[in-house]
């Protein structure tokens, strides 16, 4: 799956992210996609960084750990 960044998604941890985990975010956080300076643009290897929805820098993640929120 792609992201996009500066959009928000729900984090749902895939094995990768549950038994290496590089970040503690927990099940169903909202993140927001962003690419930091001087790091790999998000979607690099199925990999991007992201914010908690204060701002904090939470850190690097598969994006298929990531589901789109649906609207409506």
């Amino acid at each position: 799956m792609k992201v996009r960044v500066g959009s928000i998604y729900i984090f749902n941890p895939v094995a990768i992210d549950r038994f290496d985990p590089t970040t503690d975010l927990k099940y169903g956080e909202h993140v927001k996609v962003v690419n930091k300076y001087g790091c790999p643009k998000a979607n690099t290897m199925g990999h991007c960084y992201v914010n908690r929805l204060n701002g904090k820098f939470a850190g690097l993640v598969h994006c298929n750990s990531l589901v789109k929120i649906k609207n409506g």
